[in-house]
């Protein structure tokens, strides 16, 4: 199975009419439109729309406002509801990295210790002339690569989904937001769009 290229741009399309902003958020929520929280389809939507983003993925939002419609006044609250739910996904993320951080790191320092431990003073109370310090000896040296190598493991090879969360959070907070007037524009738009992809 071939792994699908990741997209160099990504545009995610907004309607705002009346019937489209109520479903943007949650229903349950009687806060003002800007505090708000997002609906979870709309979150599924979004979470959607940038499912082949990579690293060098570049987000914007268009936003499609009829003429007639008059509804300009609610691409502030939305856009201030949507950057403000990322920007906080991104400060949860951060710290749910600083803590795997801490705790891998932890956990490599007590490795090490017990480490040398076994490898500094058992072998000093065990006399060398035995055929058992031989074993113990061999016997230490495998459980001294078994007790880093959790750590070491986790470390290097674990940490990078937690950067590319952050990076796409950070992208969804800060991108660009383009209006779109007309369905010409929006058509115009989305061929722009299948083109460069």
């Amino acid at each position: 199975m071939r792994k699908r290229p990741h997209a160099r741009k990504v545009s995610i399309y907004l309607s705002l009419d009346g019937d489209s902003i109520q479903k943007y958020f949650n229903p349950n929520d009687p806060g003002p439109l800007y505090c708000r929280q997002l609906s979870h389809d709309f979150q599924e939507y979004l979470n959607t729309c940038v499912a082949t983003a990579g690293r060098h993925t570049l987000i914007n939002y268009k936003v499609f406002c009829g003429e007639q419609t008059g509804m300009r006044f609610l691409i502030e609250p939305l856009m201030k509801t949507i950057r403000r739910h990322y920007s906080i996904k991104r400060e949860l993320m951060e710290a749910q990295f600083a803590r795997f951080k801490r705790k891998n790191f932890i956990l490599l320092f007590i490795s090490i210790i017990v480490v040398m431990i076994c490898q500094g003073l058992l072998p000093l109370i065990l006399n060398q002339q035995h055929r058992v310090h031989s074993i113990l000896s061999n016997a230490l040296d495998v459980f001294s690569w078994v007790i880093l190598w959790k750590p070491i493991e986790r470390l290097i090879f674990y940490w990078n989904p937690f950067l590319k969360d952050i990076l796409l959070f950070t992208k969804m907070a800060t991108a660009e937001i383009i209006l779109v007037d007309n369905e010409q524009d929006l058509i115009n738009h989305h061929l722009e769009h299948s083109d460069a992809a």
